[in-house]
């Protein structure tokens, strides 16, 4: 295991603490406390294709929140497992976009999302083999050449396995992000989901994540439906998920992570507190380091709040 002080980070992912989506129901809620000095939280992870947009109050929105704290954008549908071409169009939008708020990092998700032009509105799994590390290592190539940065690619939660699966999940996540030369944003609740429901060690997975590879971490809540635990991202991060936060940041260092809930959302204080809970965790792993106070682990933007709360 590797001491969490001396890992190394992706040099253009800095630590920034702990953020939250950046969803509708909630912005007039974050612009208000923002306005007073009151936000809790350090920064905020954006869905690309909601601000992919001309104008009109999405852009003036998210201008308003990056003017606040950091922004990083995170896509559903770059569509890098596919066979289809890469949008051209998709790509110029995104790399408007990320110059516009600044973007910390931009990620998206190992998976393909539609195919013969059609969009699916889900994130498939690939079959884990050489020939689609390849595959999905030049279209990341390709996307990094026209966004100008590197991007971080998210694990899956699944429900189906190939049999043409020549390798763990892990090993294929990591062999896609050195192939490419990306990073990785590791979602912890879909480790913890996919192990559950394909049976493997969810430590043994994030033991094998290279520190310097792990742009961001995501948590979330999940939904049990019987043999199957599913991402549903509509309830509190679970126990489980939780203890394997810790045990991924006793390898990792402090990261940059993210508290992410999309459906039934709750009241902006609930999502705070599941935030504070985070960041509770990494002040007690990293009191020094999360405070800013370590050289390589750059300080709060000023007039936020620090990583203590």
């Amino acid at each position: 295991m590797r001491d969490p002080l001396v890992a190394p980070r992706p040099p253009e992912a800095p630590f920034l603490g702990v953020g939250v989506g950046l969803r509708p129901p909630h912005q007039p809620e974050i612009l208000e406390r923002g306005a007073r000095g009151e936000l809790r939280v350090d920064w905020f992870e954006a869905i690309s294709e909601n601000y992919m947009v001309a104008g009109g109050r999405p852009l003036r929105v998210l201008d308003a929140v990056r003017e606040l704290a950091p922004v990083a954008l995170h896509g559903v549908s770059l569509n890098l497992g596919s066979v289809d071409p890469l949008d051209a169009a998709h790509l110029g939008a995104l790399a408007a976009l990320a110059g516009r708020c600044e973007a910390a990092w931009v990620s998206d998700h190992l998976c393909w999302t539609g195919v013969d032009a059609h969009r699916l509105h889900d994130l498939l799994p690939l079959p884990m083999t050489a020939e689609s590390i390849v595959h999905v290592a030049r279209r990341i190539g390709r996307v990094q050449d026209r966004l100008g940065r590197r991007i971080a690619i998210e694990n899956l939660s699944s429900y189906v396995a190939f049999d043409a699966d020549a390798m763990t999940e892990w090993e294929f996540l990591v062999a896609v992000a050195e192939a490419a030369d990306c990073g990785i944003l590791l979602d912890v609740n879909n480790v913890f989901v996919s192990a559950h429901n394909h049976g493997f060690d969810a430590r043994a997975y994030l033991d094998a994540i290279p520190p310097e590879r792990v742009f961001q971490i995501h948590l979330a809540g999940h939904s049990d439906a019987g043999a199957l635990l599913v991402d549903t991202h509509d309830h509190p991060v679970c126990d489980g998920v939780w203890n394997l936060y810790e045990h991924a940041l006793a390898r990792l260092g402090p990261v940059s992570t993210l508290i992410e809930w999309d459906d039934r959302l709750p009241t902006w204080d609930e999502l705070e507190r599941e935030a504070l809970r985070a960041r509770a965790v990494l002040e007690r792993l990293f009191a020094a380091e999360a405070r800013g106070e370590d050289p390589g682990v750059p300080a709060a933007r000023a007039g936020q709040a620090s990583v203590a709360g």
